[in-house]
């Protein structure tokens, strides 16, 4: 079943240049991965400091892997000096279990 991923991130002032680096070069790699679907980031109106990524994955199981992976934890632990706390994962299905009913 599709899984839409957001990533959420709050992130100090300045240093952006760097951070939208680390984020497309981190796409760039999900690209690659078995299961990743698209992706997109949005930046909150108001507060550019918050940042949520939205990814698309075939599968929960797809994303888990990448999510787990070495590499992608060393992007991780990148994009978390320039975070004010920790990144928030929220995980959805595509569709409504209302409808199975």
């Amino acid at each position: 079943m599709i899984a839409k991923i957001l990533i959420k991130r709050r992130f100090k002032e300045g240093n952006t240049p760097q951070i939208v680096q680390l984020l497309n070069e981190i796409r760039q790699i999900a690209l690659s991965r078995p299961g990743y679907q698209s992706g997109e980031t949005l930046t909150k109106s108001g507060q550019p400091n918050d940042m949520v990524v939205i990814s698309t994955w075939r599968s929960l199981e797809e994303w888990h892997v990448w999510k787990e992976s070495d590499q992608r934890k060393q992007y991780e632990a990148m994009l978390e000096v320039y975070q004010e706390g920790p990144t928030e994962y929220e995980e959805y299905l595509l569709g409504s279990p209302l409808h199975s009913m």
